[in-house]
C-alpha cells in the first residue's frame, strides 16, 4: 500500500542554500571593491552637466564645414594618424601571425612531446600576462625610440601570446583521421604538419588573425599616447593644448575607421569561417537550376 504513494509523492526540492551563498558572496566582494576603490561617487551627477558642456565643445568641431581651412586640414591630420594607427595594427598582426605559428604547433598536446608543450605554454602566458602598453615602455622604447615602429613591434609581441594559444588550442582538435592516414601512408613528419594539421585549422587560425587585427586597432590608439606613434600621440597633443573641437573631430574618424574596419574584418572572417557551407549552398543551388530546366 506504502509503495504506489512514494512512487507518486512530490520529490523534494533542492537546497538553494549554495546559491544563496554564493550571491551573498559575491555582492559583499562587488560592496568590498566599491569602499577600496575610493571613489568620489558624489560627482558622478555631474557628468551630466560636465560631460554635456565637453561634448558640445568638441561638437563645434565636428559642425564645421569640413572643406574650409583650417577645418580640412584637421580632418586630414586626424584621418592621417588613424590611418598610421591602423598601418601599426596591421603590421603588428602580421608580426604576431607569423610568430605564433611555430608556438601554437610547440604548445600543442598532439603535436609536441610534454615537456616541449609544458616550457611553450609558460612562455605564452608570460607575453599573455604583460600588456602591450608595458612592452612598449620597458622594452621597445628604449630600443627603438619614440614612433611606430615602437608601438608596432610591442603590438606583434602582444599579439604571439592570444594566437599562439589559440592555434595550440586548435590543433589539439582537429579530426585525427587526416593525420593517421598520412602517417600510414609513411609520409615526412613535415608533410604531416603541413597537409593534415596545418590545413584544417588554417580557416580557423585566419579568422583569429583578423579578429586580433581589430583589437590591435584599439590597442594602437591607447600606445600613441606615450609617444608610440598613431592617433593617439594626436590625441595626446591634442588634450594637452585642449583644442576641443580637434579632440572631436579626431574622436570621430576614430569611431568611423573603426566601425569601418571591424565590419569589413566581420565579414571576412564570416566568410572564410562559413565559405564551404556558402559554396555548398550555392552549389546546390546551380544544381536544382539545371533539374529545372532539364
Amino acid at each position: 500500500m506504502t509503495a504506489p504513494a512514494a512512487r507518486t509523492a512530490r520529490p523534494q526540492e533542492p537546497s538553494k542554500a549554495r546559491a544563496t551563498l554564493v550571491w551573498i558572496g559575491l555582492a559583499v566582494l562587488l560592496g568590498g571593491a566599491v569602499w577600496l576603490a575610493d571613489a568620489r561617487w558624489d560627482k558622478l551627477p555631474g557628468l551630466l552637466t560636465q560631460g554635456w558642456k565637453y561634448f558640445q565643445l568638441m561638437s563645434e568641431g565636428v559642425l564645421q564645414n569640413p572643406f574650409t581651412e583650417p577645418w580640412s586640414g584637421y580632418w586630414t591630420r586626424a584621418f592621417d594618424a588613424m590611418m598610421e594607427s591602423v598601418y601599426m595594427a596591421w603590421v603588428g598582426t602580421l608580426v604576431g601571425a607569423v610568430l605564433s605559428i611555430p608556438f601554437g604547433f610547440l604548445a600543442a598536446r598532439n603535436v609536441a612531446p610534454q615537456w616541449a608543450v609544458q616550457v611553450t605554454r609558460v612562455v605564452l602566458n608570460l607575453i599573455r600576462a604583460v600588456p602591450e602598453l608595458v612592452f612598449a615602455i620597458v622594452i621597445m622604447l628604449p630600443i627603438f625610440g619614440f614612433g611606430p615602429i615602437a608601438g608596432t613591434i610591442a603590438l606583434g609581441v602582444g599579439a604571439v601570446g592570444t594566437l599562439g594559444k589559440l592555434t595550440a588550442e586548435a590543433l589539439e582538435g582537429i579530426d585525427p583521421g587526416p593525420v593517421e592516414a598520412a602517417q600510414a601512408s609513411g609520409a615526412p613528419r613535415s608533410a604531416i604538419l603541413r597537409w593534415a594539421y596545418w590545413t584544417q585549422v588554417l580557416p580557423e587560425v585566419l579568422a583569429f588573425w583578423l579578429y586580433r587585427f581589430e583589437i590591435n586597432i584599439r590597442a594602437s590608439a591607447v600606445l600613441g599616447i606615450i609617444g608610440a606613434g598613431g592617433v593617439g600621440t594626436l590625441l595626446s597633443q591634442l588634450f594637452s593644448k585642449r583644442a576641443w573641437d580637434q579632440i572631436g573631430i579626431t574622436l570621430l574618424v576614430i569611431i568611423a575607421v573603426t566601425l569601418v574596419v571591424d565590419w569589413i574584418s566581420g565579414s571576412i572572417r564570416h566568410r572564410i569561417i562559413s565559405g564551404g557551407a556558402v559554396r555548398k549552398d550555392a552549389g546546390e543551388r546551380e544544381q536544382d537550376k539545371a533539374e529545372v530546366a532539364l
